[in-house]
């Protein structure tokens, strides 16, 4: 694989730290005051490396890390063992098995005994869920803390208010398996203000109420991701329904700790943060070209002029995007800190860029596809997608 991935540790924590500053008040170590971070870590770190980062995270002094399934929590699981925080210790000796990791994806009966021996925290919302970590917990003779997922509006995972009770009381009776955490998801929270937000608050509450009438009392409630806690007004709502609980917030901040955040009119949290990945390959090929000129397949492009051409040795079979070729969505990537314009058409592991007006570009030479003058927001806009998608579509060496 001919490119590969920079992760900066520094812009990593400012921007964790920028969240928790934004969920409260912080405390002398840098952390919100009753509120814990969640740091998502899902999809491989949404594209950036999940083992890498969570040791960064853990090192920062997050306790408590999202993952995708239980194969991607087993991986981190192992990675982090014997690492305590340094750079931000949370208090002297902190233990590795400290570390808490969520797993938010969907569970399945063959994945309950690892859960189990990795010491992993399944999200579930079904009687038949509670069952089968019951039965794994049992033959290992281990409990199982799991955080119960509402479904407040979205339909995707979750139990709905109708069923909570049922799910809740299988729970309270077990032997083997606890409820620590109540959660849900906000399928609008970017949008200040939604009907759609408020709706799902009003379900949860319920839900809550409904969990706490079976005698359930979380540690935990959290269902406020990087765009609720720039809104502002979910973590209001959120920091009520704890008092109520006597439990306590957890915030989940996922792709505003990797320097993306949507756009919201309320919002202060997006010029607070800084992209954490670069992506980069080198000039495997320099050529010039006369007018009259068709560049790659189909021809798609013809040079109006004698042009210098370099080429690069990735394209949509890494993540490079088709829709960045010229006539499409007119993408660029970085070389020498300027601009040079993509030619023709991205192919599987190829793509031609322009450095007529750029001096000194050579076999060698360092390509910026993603960093600093061409973001993973500008690749959103040439592919009509979002930055989440293109950073987790990059096919690179990791650090």
């Amino acid at each position: 694989m001919q490119s590969w991935i920079e992760i900066s540790e520094k812009r990593l924590v400012e921007n964790l730290r920028a969240v928790q500053a934004l969920a409260g008040g912080e405390d002398d170590l840098g952390r919100p005051e009753g509120v814990e971070t969640l740091g998502v870590i899902k999809a491989n770190a949404y594209g950036h490396d999940a083992v890498k980062v969570a040791l960064i995270l853990a090192g920062a002094g997050v306790r408590w890390l999202g993952v995708s399934d239980v194969q991607e929590g087993a991986r981190v699981r192992r990675a982090v063992q014997g690492v305590a925080p340094v750079e931000h210790r949370l208090t002297p000796g902190m233990a590795a098995q400290e570390m808490r990791l969520l797993v938010m994806g969907g569970l399945e009966a063959e994945d309950c005994r690892q859960v189990v021996e990795e010491d992993l925290t399944p999200v579930i919302w079904t009687v038949a869920h509670v069952e089968m970590l019951e039965r794994a917990a049992e033959a290992t003779g281990k409990p199982v803390r799991v955080h119960l997922e509402i479904d407040s509006g979205m339909c995707r995972q979750g139990v709905d208010v109708a069923g909570v009770g049922e799910v809740a009381r299988r729970l309270e009776g077990s032997r083997w398996v606890s409820c620590e955490g109540v959660m849900s998801h906000l399928a609008a929270a970017e949008v200040a203000g939604s009907e759609q937000t408020r709706r799902q608050q009003e379900r949860f509450a319920r839900a809550l109420q409904v969990v706490a009438a079976e005698g359930i009392r979380p540690v935990w409630l959290h269902l406020a991701a990087s765009s609720a806690v720039d809104e502002g007004g979910t973590m209001a709502w959120m920091r009520e329904q704890a008092r109520n609980l006597g439990a306590r917030v957890m915030i989940r901040p996922g792709v505003a700790l990797y320097g993306y955040c949507v756009p919201i009119a309320s919002g202060v949290l997006r010029p607070q943060l800084r992209p954490v990945l670069t992506w980069k390959t080198r000039v495997i090929g320099v050529r010039e070209i006369d007018a009259g000129e068709s560049v790659g397949y189909g021809g798609t492009f013809t040079a109006a002029s004698r042009m210098r051409l370099a080429l690069l040795p990735v394209g949509y079979a890494d993540g490079l995007r088709r829709a960045a070729s010229s006539g499409v969505g007119n993408g660029w990537v970085m070389i020498q800190g300027r601009r040079a314009a993509v030619v023709g058409r991205v192919s599987m592991n190829l793509t031609t860029v322009d450095i007529t007006a750029i001096e000194g570009v050579e076999v060698g030479s360092e390509v910026v596809l993603l960093g600093p003058g061409v973001t993973a927001d500008d690749h959103a806009r040439w592919d009509g997608t979002i930055s989440y998608e293109i950073l987790c579509g990059i096919r690179a060496k990791r650090p």
